[in-house]
């Protein structure tokens, strides 16, 4: 009988690796599988704790693991905040991009409020940490990145309202972008705290609070 060789394994470009090349690679994989598990449950424990109230040992019973498997990949709670925080603004920043397209600005206001407010309030119900380390947790790397992104939600809405008002003055601007983000994040509390129809309704009465106030000030659309 012919001799049997063994299959040596090759790369995604058809390249023979060896054992000692591809382990490496196996055990990155299963670290940022691990590390994916304990931000999930994070999520989990600061959402029903809050962050002052959570631990590293909820959480690491909240992933299934021991609390030596956590502190492999990170030393302390407020470590896993940032990583956790990082992810979700680094998401919060594409979201805003998606809600704030350009095209949105030529639908009528009520359209264009269901643009830019269904996006951001899914995001938010989808993520309930995001809020709870935003709002709750006083770790100066995420307070810092919240206060950027904040910021830049505030530019974003002032573009909006410009192409709209192109006679405002930027004190205008400023106010109204304001009191606008201040009705959404009150809104958004109630938004949070409930499900289903109710939700649902909160989500229509903060449209509707929106659509009176903006109304007078906004007709017609203007291109950029």
């Amino acid at each position: 009988m012919p001799e049997s060789r063994q299959t040596q394994p090759t790369d995604e470009k058809g390249e023979k690796t060896t054992e000692a090349a591809t382990a490496p690679r196996r055990r990155q994989a299963r670290g940022e599988r691990r590390i994916a598990q304990l931000l999930q449950a994070a999520a989990g424990v600061f959402c029903r704790t809050g962050y002052a109230a959570a631990s590293t040992n909820a959480i690491a019973r909240e992933a299934g693991v021991s609390p030596g498997t956590l502190y492999q990949f990170f030393p302390n709670k407020e470590a896993i905040a940032v990583e956790l925080g990082g992810r979700l603004l680094h998401d919060a920043h594409e979201m805003h991009g998606q809600a704030f397209l350009p095209e949105n600005l030529h639908k009528p206001l009520p359209e264009l409020l269901d643009a830019v407010l269904d996006p951001v309030i899914a995001f938010n119900c989808e993520n309930p940490a995001f809020w709870a380390l935003m709002h709750g947790s006083g770790v100066p790397g995420i307070q810092q990145e919240h206060e950027e992104l904040h910021t830049s939600l505030l530019t974003r809405v002032e573009g909006v309202l410009r192409s709209f008002c192109p006679d405002s003055t930027p004190a205008e601007l400023d106010l109204v972008s304001n009191m606008i983000l201040g009705i959404f994040k009150a809104s958004l509390d109630l938004i949070l705290a409930t499900e289903g129809a109710e939700r649902a309704a909160y989500v229509a009465e903060l449209k509707a609070v929106l659509l009176r106030y903006l109304e007078p000030m906004i007709t017609e659309p203007h291109p950029l």
